[in-house]
């Protein structure tokens, strides 16, 4: 049971990472916004149990919290206008 925990967090802050470093390299192109990647991982949820589908929602939800921002404004596409880079923030 722990150890399921200690791995959704790990697989979240996975996520996490992987959204902010691709908000900092990637921000300036003009294509989707990962927050939306992050939702699509939440869909198979419904459909599967396991620990798979765990992991999956778990990445999901850092994709999610790294791009929170534009989630709450539904901003879906489109460069993002950064002035300071900053790793630990959600944008």
């Amino acid at each position: 049971m722990w150890l399921l925990i200690v791995n959704c967090l790990a697989t979240a802050f996975v996520g996490y990472a992987i959204g902010r470093i691709g908000h900092i390299h990637l921000g300036h192109t003009d294509g989707p916004d990962h927050w939306l990647y992050g939702v699509a991982l939440f869909v198979p949820g419904g459909f599967f149990t396991g620990q798979l589908i765990l992991l999956m929602f778990a990445f999901g939800a850092g994709l999610v919290i790294s791009d929170f921002k534009d989630l709450l404004n539904l901003k879906c596409w489109g460069p993002d206008k950064v002035e300071v880079l900053r790793f630990w923030h959600i944008d």
